[in-house]
């Protein structure tokens, strides 16, 4: 998703919202513990290589387990803060989550944060490791989460007994946390941040999975809900079969749209014609799968490994040009080394890496290989309700992806198999909330929404479908390509900094062309 998606106790979680509602005004604030503290920033601690920003500082917060039972127990969460240049005309402090679900927080600040200078001569940037993620009482399954067979085989039994084996794997390897994890629970998490970094109103920035959280927050809080963009905007509402169908569709959408910039560059592989470009590329995925392209080491890409590196590569429209001299590698040369740059099948270690070097800077506890995977799929299977059907037989099952796999053959050949494949992610969990899909007019102040008409991992629909939802959202249309429009263009950014700086928004929607 987004990279757009674990034991019985998860079916908590939908209590855990009831329970809020129905909590007795009595007895004064059950969470004034939590409310009460003071955050010791201090430096951040790193490994050897990493750096920390000039003037980023680390800190911690205690916020219950449980929000039901606030007594059942603690979880510490790892934050970071870059202070206003500004001091005299401080606003406040800015949140920022930079999508997921999986992907902590304090790292993605350290890693750049000159892209919101802008924002930072006024606001206090602050990001954090959501629970379960990253330095935050991180989860794990153990390794991986792949089966030794794929969803749709031969043996449906032995499939699904599989990811029943795997749910329980991540149960005890993950500790308390896991039944607690979710963005309803991250949510009230930010409300508490936002109390403990005396914040009259919590002010916003989120991208992809990050536009989730931030609709939950507003429509949880919407007294406090002070200026809220939200860019790359995911669904609310849309069951996990059709949230991969249309992802599928969206990644579609976005590979043509570059195959025809690749057919307007000299020296494209694959020509001048868009419609044999489209032809070619999808011969390559399928012939892959038949025989891997081997490289001189012995290493090897698959068709759906080129699929995994294609998708990578349309996040952001400055790999494209990597991305067609890649395909071109392979097509002309046979050599498998230009997908794999891209991320195929070296990605996971890669990131494996990556997000254990992000539980080092957050100076707090080490970060299993295997949490950004772990989380991922957590998350998503907490916050949907109908994602989980132990009591399907096998063949009920295989019957219900048979059903499905000419839609998704047909939103993309490419890219519809391994959308299909996630259908079952969830299968041996609990149902989760479905808090999130009756979200509808909150009563939260007006926000930015933002859509990019290229987005392959959140179709520029779902920016529309929750604008509808939230009812007080303004929409910036951005016409380009990639995952988000904030840092790509100059417009989006002024709408968006304009916002949160100034506090003026537009009616309407409002357009920004690409091409800047």
């Amino acid at each position: 998703m987004h990279r757009s998606r674990a034991s019985a106790a998860l079916a908590a979680c939908a209590l855990i919202v009831a329970s809020l509602a129905a909590a007795p005004a009595t007895g004064g604030d059950p969470l004034a513990r939590f409310h009460g503290q003071r955050i010791r920033w201090g430096a951040c601690a790193v490994g050897p290589g990493e750096s920390v920003p000039r003037g980023m500082r680390c800190g911690t917060v205690e916020v219950p387990l449980d929000y039901a039972a606030p007594a059942k127990g603690t979880i510490t969460l790892a934050l970071a803060r870059i202070a206003a240049n500004d001091r005299a005309r401080r606003i406040g402090s800015l949140l920022l989550n930079f999508g997921g679900p999986g992907s902590p927080g304090v790292a993605a600040l350290a890693a750049d944060p000159k892209a919101f200078a802008a924002l930072g001569e006024r606001y206090d940037l602050v990001a954090f490791d959501p629970r379960g993620v990253g330095s935050s009482g991180p989860i794990s399954c153990g390794g991986s989460q792949q089966t030794a067979q794929e969803p749709g085989g031969e043996d449906a039994a032995a499939q699904l007994a599989a990811l029943r084996a795997v749910a329980r794997r991540c149960e005890l390897a993950s500790g308390p946390v896991l039944p607690y994890v979710g963005t309803v629970n991250v949510s009230r998490d930010m409300d508490v941040m936002r109390r403990i970094l005396g914040d009259r109103k919590l002010n916003y920035l989120g991208f992809s999975y990050g536009t989730r959280l931030g609709a939950v927050y507003a429509a949880q809080f919407p007294r406090d809900t002070g200026r809220m963009v939200l860019d790359g905007v995911d669904t609310l509402t849309e069951p996990l079969a059709e949230q991969a169908l249309v992802s599928a569709r969206g990644q579609q959408r976005a590979l043509e749209r570059f195959l025809a910039w690749c057919t307007h560059q000299k020296g494209c592989v694959y020509g001048t014609n868009l419609r044999s470009a489209k032809e070619e590329i999808g011969a390559l995925v399928a012939r892959l799968d038949r025989e891997p392209l081997v490289g001189h080491d012995g290493s090897f890409v698959t068709g759906q490994d080129a699929v995994a590196s294609i998708s990578l590569a349309l996040y952001a429209k400055s790999m494209w040009p990597a991305l067609a001299e890649a395909l071109a590698m392979a097509e002309r040369d046979g050599d498998p080394v230009g997908l794999m740059q891209l991320g195929g099948p070296a990605a996971p270690s890669d990131s494996r890496s990556r997000r254990e070097g992000a539980g080092r800077a957050a100076g707090t506890v080490p970060v299993p290989a295997d949490n950004g995977e772990a989380a991922l799929v957590a998350v998503n299977c907490a916050d949907d309700p109908d994602r989980s059907n132990d009591r399907a037989t096998p063949a009920a099952v295989e019957k219900e992806l048979a059903a499905l796999e000419g839609d998704f053959l047909q939103a993309s050949k490419i890219f519809g198999p391994s959308q299909l494949r996630t259908v079952l992610a969830c299968y041996g969990r609990p149902a989760g909330t479905d808090f999130i899909r009756k979200i509808d007019h909150p009563g939260a102040p007006r926000m930015l929404l933002i859509g990019t008409r290229g987005d392959p991992a959140t179709p520029y629909e779902w920016t529309e479908e929750t604008a509808k939802r939230l009812g007080s959202a303004v929409v910036v249309d951005y016409k380009g390509d990639g995952h988000t429009g904030y840092a790509a263009s100059p417009c989006v950014r002024e709408y968006a900094d304009r916002f949160l700086i100034d506090g003026r928004l537009p009616s309407g929607t409002r357009s920004c062309p690409a091409g800047e």
